[in-house]
C-alpha cells in the first residue's frame, strides 16, 4: 500500500506538485496575516512608538529585500557567455527548486516565533516581521519565477497557475480551525495550533521540492546533457564573443524606460494595499459592524470564506482569462469592487444581510485579483526578455522589483487604517479604554466628543471609501497598460521565436 501510494505521489504531473506548494505557504500566512497585529496590540501590549518604529523598518526591509534576493538570485542570468541558452533549462530550474527546499522550512520556523514572548514587544515585533518576511521573500520569489521558467504560453502559465489556486483554497481552511482556536486571554491552544501548521509545511516542502528535483534531474538530465554538448560544440565553433554583463544600474534604467512596467507597479501598489487592508481590519469590521447582530459561527464562517473564496473563485476567472484574456479580467474586477462599493454605502450600515456580502466579496474579488496578477508579471518577463534583447529571462529578478514598488502597500495598510479610524472617530487601538471617548450614553455637553461619528460610522465609512478610492486609482492606471491583446501576442510570438531551435523546454504540465 505505501508503495503504491509513493508510486501514485512520484507520478503526479509537475503543475500538481508545483501548485501544492502554495499550500504550504496557504497555511501559514493567512493566520500571520490575520492575527499578527492583534498578538501584538491585545496580547503583548506593544505600545505605539514600537509599533511605528517597527512597522517603518520593516517598510524599508520589506521593499528591499525582492529586489536584494532577486538580483543576487538572477544576476548571472543577465549575461551569460551561451547566446540563445533556454530559459526553462534544468540549471535553472533546479537553482529554484534547491532554493525553496532550504527556505521553505526556515520559513516555517521563522511563523513560530510571532507566538511566543521571547523578547520586549518591540524588539520582538521587529525581529519577528523582518525575518518572517526574508524566508516569505526568497520562498514566493523562487515560486513565482518557476511560473515564467516552466512555460511561455498563456494556456500553460494558466494551468499552473490554477493548481496555485486550488492548493491555495485548501490552505485557507487553516483560518477556519484558527477562529475556533484563537483566545486573547489563553493562548496555549493556538500555539500549539501553529506548531501544528509549522510541520506541515516543513514536511511539504521537503518532500514537494525533493519530488520535482528528482524528476528534473533523472527526466532532463541525460536529454540536456546531449544538447549541451552540440551546443558548445557549435558556439566553440562560431567563436562568439562573451556577452557584456549588465550592472544593477544599467538594468534599473532598462526598467524605467519600461514603460508597462511602470504603469502595473502603480496599479499593483494600490492592490497589494487594499489586499492587506481588508486582512488586517477584518476582524475588526466584523466586531464594530456585524457582532451584536450575527452569532460567532456565522462570524467564523464569513472569516473562512473570505478567504477560501477568493483561490476558488480564481479557478473561474482563470477560465475566463484563457477566453477574453487577464487584462480584461482585471479590469472588471475593478469596475465590480467599485460598482459593490457604491451600492454599499448607499444602502448604509443598517442592512445587515447586504453587509455580511459586501465585506465577504470585497474580499473574494480583491484578493482573486491578487492572484491574477502573478500571471500579468510573467508577460513583463516576456515583454522585458524582448525588449532587452536578453539571452535568458531574469523572472525571479524582475518579480523583485515588482515587490520593490509594490510591497510597501502591505506596512502602509494597518498604518493608515488606524490613522484613518483615528482621525475620523478619535478611536485609537493602542489605547487599553479607547471606548470611553467615543462611545457614551451620556455623552457631555460641554466637550466636542459628542460631534464625532460613533466607533460604527467610522469603521462602515473605513470599509466602503477605501475600496471606492482604490478603484478609481487603479482604473485610470490599468487604463494606460498596454500589453495586451496584439502587442501581447506580438512579444509572445518574438519570445517564441528566440527560443526555437533551442534545448527542448523541461515543462511537463
Amino acid at each position: 500500500m505505501g508503495l503504491r501510494l509513493g508510486a501514485c505521489i512520484f507520478h503526479l504531473p509537475t503543475a500538481v506538485i508545483y501548485g501544492s506548494l502554495s499550500l504550504f505557504v496557504s497555511i501559514l500566512h493567512n493566520v500571520f496575516l490575520l492575527y499578527y497585529v492583534d498578538t501584538f496590540v491585545s496580547v503583548y501590549k506593544i505600545d505605539k512608538l514600537s509599533f511605528w518604529i517597527g512597522e517603518t523598518v520593516f517598510l524599508i526591509w520589506n521593499s528591499l529585500n525582492d529586489p536584494l534576493f532577486g538580483w543576487l538570485s538572477d544576476r548571472v542570468f543577465l549575461s551569460t557567455q551561451q547566446p540563445g541558452a533556454e530559459i526553462s533549462s534544468p540549471e535553472v530550474v533546479l537553482k529554484r527548486l534547491k532554493a525553496l527546499s532550504h527556505n521553505g522550512p526556515l520559513f516555517a520556523i521563522s511563523f513560530l516565533a510571532f507566538w511566543v514572548a521571547w523578547a520586549h514587544p518591540g524588539l520582538q515585533f521587529l525581529l519577528c516581521l523582518c525575518m518572517y518576511d526574508s524566508f516569505l521573500t526568497m520562498v514566493d520569489l523562487h515560486h513565482n519565477a518557476l511560473l515564467a521558467d516552466l512555460a511561455v504560453s498563456a494556456k500553460d502559465r494558466t494551468s499552473l497557475n490554477f493548481y496555485c489556486s486550488l492548493f491555495s483554497a485548501i490552505g485557507s481552511l487553516s483560518v477556519f480551525m484558527s477562529y475556533a482556536v484563537w483566545n486573547k486571554e489563553d493562548f496555549f491552544s493556538f500555539r500549539i495550533f501553529c506548531v501544528l501548521l509549522a510541520l506541515c509545511s516543513i514536511v511539504g516542502f521537503t518532500l514537494s521540492t525533493q519530488l520535482l528535483r528528482q524528476r528534473f534531474e533523472s527526466g532532463g538530465k541525460a536529454k540536456w546533457d546531449q544538447e549541451s554538448t552540440l551546443k558548445e560544440l557549435y558556439i566553440e565553433n562560431l567563436s562568439v564573443p562573451p556577452e557584456k554583463r549588465i550592472t544593477l544600474a544599467e538594468y534599473l534604467q532598462q526598467l524605467s524606460r519600461h514603460r508597462n512596467f511602470l504603469w502595473f507597479v502603480g496599479m499593483n501598489l494600490i492592490q497589494v494595499f487594499h489586499c492587506h487592508f481588508n486582512s488586517n481590519f477584518f476582524p475588526l469590521f466584523l466586531e464594530h459592524l456585524l457582532s451584536d447582530q450575527i452569532s460567532v459561527s456565522t462570524g467564523s464562517f464569513l472569516l473562512g470564506v473570505s478567504y477560501i473564496a477568493p483561490h476558488l473563485n480564481n479557478l473561474y476567472f482563470l477560465s475566463l482569462c484563457r477566453r477574453y484574456g487577464v487584462y480584461a479580467v482585471v479590469r472588471g474586477l475593478f469596475f465590480l469592487k467599485l460598482a459593490l462599493s457604491v451600492v454599499m454605502l448607499l444602502a448604509g450600515p443598517d442592512q445587515v444581510y447586504l453587509l455580511c456580502i459586501f465585506i465577504a466579496s470585497n474580499r473574494v474579488f480583491t484578493e482573486g485579483t491578487c492572484k491574477l496578477l502573478n500571471l500579468v508579471v510573467t508577460d513583463l518577463v516576456d515583454e522585458d526578455l524582448v525588449l532587452n534583447r536578453r539571452k535568458q529571462a531574469a523572472s525571479a529578478l524582475l518579480f523583485g522589483m515588482v515587490a520593490l514598488v509594490t510591497k510597501p502597500g502591505q506596512t502602509f495598510a494597518p498604518l493608515i487604517g488606524t490613522w484613518l479610524l483615528c482621525a475620523y472617530t478619535g478611536y485609537d487601538i493602542f489605547q487599553r479604554n479607547p471606548l470611553s471617548s467615543v462611545v457614551s450614553a451620556q455623552p457631555k455637553l460641554e466637550s466636542p466628543a459628542f460631534l464625532k461619528p460613533t466607533l460604527r460610522q467610522g469603521c462602515f465609512y473605513l470599509l466602503v471609501f477605501v475600496p471606492i478610492t482604490c478603484a478609481l486609482l487603479q482604473l485610470l492606471s490599468w487604463s494606460q497598460f498596454s500589453l495586451h491583446g496584439k502587442r501581447l501576442q506580438m512579444v509572445k510570438a518574438q519570445r517564441q521565436n528566440l527560443t526555437q531551435g533551442q534545448a527542448p523546454e523541461v515543462k511537463t504540465i
